[in-house]
Formats: structure tokens, sequence, C-alpha cells
């Protein structure tokens, strides 16, 4: 098909503009404390995990729906900044996206996201053709729109184009069946062991993966790492250790493991590779606060490991 692989990697789904507050620690209720720092970062399952992939080198693009306010401008500027193609974003007047204000809390490394979703629109599936996705290597999708995400996917697989995805939640009918469609699977533990009434990652993975024909189902639990299943590994669980670094905040974590996770795929890297090189890029990630202002570039995560550099 012409054009085919304009890009590394397509994705439709969920942006967000992040407010940052940096406290020394969570207040209790009616308390009072003093804000050390606010910024201002791009954030969402698929914005971050398309950043990600873009600082790392990846063509990326992405296909959802932007408004004409502040927020959205603003979000559009931001992407474009980042290298990601966005001429098949589509504008409307009243649609706007999740705005969130996180309270970081530099003491305990924690957060609390307080987030709005007023005016958010997802793109329609009668909008997303074979033409459209064929010019990405990867596709990219999350929960966002679940409809949407599946029709996207089935063409992907219709057009042997893999499909990487981050889902968090299960609040439609048709998420399983997303689910099972999605050939790297990634997800959180919380979720995953949710969703498969299980209570350990190895369960949870284990659960996820069988009876399907996928190439690889990961589960990622921060700090203990990511354990996963892959077509290459012959069905046996193995866990890729998380790195250890000096955490100063780990939102975003998981979108950039999805993100550099997608790149490798893009790249024709084996799952192996491409899961320790997402463990590494999220662990770097997390030395800084915010969503997206740890993401490191290729050579970073390369001398981080140790790794030759490979174009």
């Amino acid at each position: 098909m012409k054009n085919a692989h304009q890009w590394d990697i397509l994705g439709f789904g969920i942006v967000t503009v992040d407010d940052f507050l940096m406290v020394e620690s969570y207040p209790s209720p009616d308390a009072k404390t003093p804000v050390l720092e606010k910024t201002r970062q791009g954030g969402g399952l698929t914005g971050t995990a398309l950043v990600a992939a873009s600082r790392l080198g990846a063509k990326c693009a992405y296909g959802g729906v932007l408004g004409e306010d502040e927020l959205s401008e603003w979000t559009l500027s931001e992407l474009e900044h980042e290298g990601i193609d966005c001429a098949s974003v589509i504008r409307q007047p009243d649609a706007s996206l999740i705005h969130a204000i996180i309270v970081v809390d530099r003491t305990h490394h924690t957060r609390n996201i307080f987030f709005s979703e007023a005016g958010v629109e997802f793109r329609p599936s009668t909008s997303i053709d074979a033409t459209l996705v064929s010019q990405a290597k990867v596709l990219f999708v999350d929960h966002g729109e679940i409809e949407s995400a599946l029709h996207a996917v089935v063409l992907a697989r219709k057009l042997s184009i893999p499909t990487v995805a981050d889902i968090e939640r299960n609040e439609h009918p048709q998420t399983g069946e997303l689910i099972a469609q999605i050939d790297h699977l990634i997800l959180s533990v919380g979720f995953a062991c949710e969703y498969t009434g299980t209570d350990s990652p190895a369960k949870a993975v284990e659960s996820l993966h069988k009876s399907t024909q996928r190439s690889c189902t990961a589960v990622t639990a921060g700090k203990e790492g990511c354990w996963y299943i892959s077509a290459e590994g012959d069905g046996y669980i193995q866990h890729q250790p998380a790195f250890e670094v000096n955490v100063v905040d780990t939102t975003g974590c998981g979108d950039v493991f999805h993100g550099a996770y997608a790149a490798g795929i893009a790249w024709g890297w084996d799952v192996s590779r491409c899961v320790r090189f997402a463990a590494a890029t999220a662990a770097i990630k997390a030395t800084k606060a915010g969503g997206r202002a740890g993401i490191p570039d290729y050579a970073t995560v390369c001398q981080f490991l140790g790794d030759a550099q490979v174009s």
C-alpha cells in the first residue's frame, strides 16, 4: 500500500495536561502545606508513550482528537516540539482533554492525582481506516475509547501490523475483546490482578497469556520489576528486575515503559531486549519529577545499560 510505514508508531488514545505541585509531605485533611515547586507537563498513556518513543529515536504520530482551547493548543505544541507528527489529529471546536493536578510527595515518593475529563472526545472508529493504520510499523492504543481502539487493532491485525496496548480500566463491555486482540499486552500489576482475580504479577501474566497466540504478555510491578511471557520464550514466565535508581517521582513510568517497548518492536528487536530496554528507560525517567521531564534519549539508555549503541 502506498506510503506504508511512514511512522514507526501510530498512537490513538489519551493525552493529558498535568500540572504538578511538589510538596515535602502530603497533608492530612484540613491541613495546609507549602508548594515547593509547580510545573506543567504533558501526560496521558498514549501521549507520554509516544513522547518516550520519539525521544528514543522512533518516528511517531498521534491520531487523536484535540479542541481549540488553551489546553489543546498547548498539547499540540508540545507534541510537535517532541517531533511527533500531528497531521492526523482531528480538531473539534468544543473538545478538550484530560486536565490533571498531581501532588507529588517528595518524602515518601508518592503522588495523588486529581483530574477532570470535561470536554474529552476520542476519535470515532469511522474515521480510522486501513490507509491511516498501514502507515505505521506498530499501532499503539489505550482504554480511552475501546470501540475505536478495537476497530484500529482489528485493521492492524489484517495488515500484519503488531499492536501494543496500555489498558488500566475495565469499564466497557468490549474491554475483554480488545485485550484478547492485542499482540503485545503490557498491564500494571494492580489492574492485571484485578482483571484476572489473581494475587501476584506472575499469576496474572500466566492467566492473561493462557490460550492466546499473543507475541508477549507482560505485567509491570514498579520496583519489583516486570513479569512476562513471550512466544519467543516457549511460554515460560520470565522476570526482568527493576533497575536501582534514586527515585524522585514515578509518574508516567508505566507510560514510558510502553513507549520504549513499542519503539523496540518497531525496530525489530526480540521481546526480551524490548523489556530490558523499556525497564531501563522507565527507571531513568523516575529520577526526575513529572511524567516527561526525565525521559532519556537512546544514547543515555545505552550508556545506562552499558550496551553498544545499535542504530
